[in-house]
C-alpha cells in the first residue's frame, strides 16, 4: 500500500509537470502517481449536489488511495489562473460531502481525510517578478480551498515560475527539488509507519495498489513539453 499519493493534473504524460511527479514518487520508493489523464470517469458533476453520481471504477479506486495516503502531492499547471479541467473535474466528483469533507451544525468545514501532511506542485508561465501583480490564484484554490478544506492541516506550496522561458539548467533545478522532496516525505511517511506499529494510533484505509513501475524519464530536460 502506498504512503503516498501523487495526482498529476496535466493532460500531456510528456510535459513538465507529470516529469515532476514521476521524479517525486521515484524518490520517495512508496508512492503512486495518479496520472488523472488515464482515468475513464466523466468529469462534469452533472446534477450539482442534488443528485448522487455513481461513481466509475477507476474514480472509486482514486477515493480509496485518498483515504490510505499519509501525504497527498498535486501537481498541475496554472492556466487561465485556474487548472486544468480533468483536475477541477476530478475535485468535483471526488470529494464529495460527508465522505472527504462535511460542514459542522456551526457551518464550519471539515476535513476528512486521514492525511495531515500535503504539497503542491505549481508551474506557471507567469515569470516571479508579475506574480504579486497578476496574482496565482490557483494557488488559494487547490491548497486552501481544497485541500486544507478536506484536512489535510499542513500544506506546503512549490512554485515554479516563469516555466516558458526556462533553460534547461533551471528546468534541471526544478526536477532535483521534486526528488528532494520525495526522499524527505519518504523519511516522514516511513516514520509514522513505525510509530503507528510501536503502538502510536495512525489514519488506517485500504486501497488497491496500482502504482506499478515508474515510468522512464527523458535523457534531457530539453525533452519536455513545458507546463
Amino acid at each position: 500500500m502506498a504512503t503516498a499519493l501523487v495526482i498529476d493534473g496535466h493532460p500531456d504524460a510528456r510535459s513538465l509537470t507529470a516529469e515532476l511527479a514521476r521524479r517525486y514518487a521515484a524518490a520517495h520508493g512508496d508512492a503512486r502517481v495518479l496520472a488523472l489523464r488515464d482515468l475513464d470517469f466523466d468529469p462534469h458533476l452533472r446534477f450539482g449536489y442534488r443528485e448522487r453520481m455513481p461513481l466509475e471504477d477507476d474514480l472509486a479506486d482514486a477515493k480509496l488511495a485518498l483515504q490510505a495516503a499519509k501525504t497527498i502531492v498535486i501537481a498541475t499547471p496554472l492556466w487561465w489562473g485556474s487548472v486544468p479541467a480533468v483536475l477541477k473535474g476530478f475535485f468535483d466528483r471526488a470529494l464529495l460531502p460527508q465522505q472527504e469533507y462535511r460542514y459542522t451544525s456551526l457551518g464550519l468545514p471539515q476535513g476528512l481525510l486521514p492525511a495531515r501532511r500535503g504539497r503542491l506542485l505549481l508551474l506557471a508561465d507567469t515569470p516571479w517578478y508579475a506574480a504579486p501583480f497578476t496574482g496565482l490564484p490557483a494557488q488559494t484554490q487547490v491548497a486552501r480551498n481544497t485541500m486544507r478544506l478536506c484536512g489535510i492541516r499542513s500544506v506546503r506550496t512549490h512554485r515554479m515560475l516563469g516555466v516558458k522561458g526556462a533553460d534547461e539548467a533551471k528546468i534541471a533545478r526544478w526536477l532535483t527539488r521534486a526528488e528532494q522532496l520525495g526522499a524527505t516525505d519518504a523519511r516522514r511517511d516511513h516514520s509514522d509507519s513505525d510509530a503507528g506499529r510501536s503502538g502510536v494510533p495512525t489514519p488506517a484505509a485500504s486501497v488497491r495498489d496500482q502504482a506499478g513501475p515508474v515510468e522512464p524519464v527523458p535523457s534531457s530536460a530539453a525533452s519536455l513539453v513545458l507546463g
